[in-house]
């Protein structure tokens, strides 16, 4: 909502004074415009959705079973580590092994933030926001 309304009103007026229709100024002129915010946005709502490691436990089951269906559990990394760190013993393999999942999904999620980022300030630059 905070992209949308953040389009200049000037551009949706400009686009409707020059015989647009509101639906073609919707999809032309609105949308791109709004596009790097949108993105943005869906890239948080992302993030939170993975990074919130409990309510993904309990969304998928909490069953750490290595299959192709989409309808079986599933344990994420996050939720792995949490469920998995208090019964590891210290400087063991699984101790261990926790840590390099740890270290992996920084990686990931680095690699994923810096990807959005990429996109977004192209989407910025090709659509020209101004703000």
């Amino acid at each position: 909502e905070d992209a949308l309304s953040n389009v200049p009103y000037s551009m949706s007026v400009a686009s409707l004074a020059l015989g647009a229709s509101r639906w073609q100024t919707v999809w032309r002129v609105i949308l791109p415009s709004a596009s790097p915010g949108i993105f943005a946005a869906i890239m948080i709502g992302f993030g939170r959705a993975v990074g919130e490691t409990m309510i993904v436990l309990m969304a998928t089951g909490n069953t750490p079973i290595m299959d192709w269906s989409p309808f079986n559990g599933m344990r994420t990394l996050s939720a792995n580590i949490a469920v998995e760190i208090p019964e590891a013993p210290l400087n063991g393999t699984l101790y261990r092994v926790l840590f390099l999942s740890a270290v992996l999904l920084f990686t990931l999620t680095f690699i994923v933030n810096t990807a959005a980022e990429l996109i977004r300030q192209s989407l910025r630059k090709k659509y020209g926001q101004y703000q």
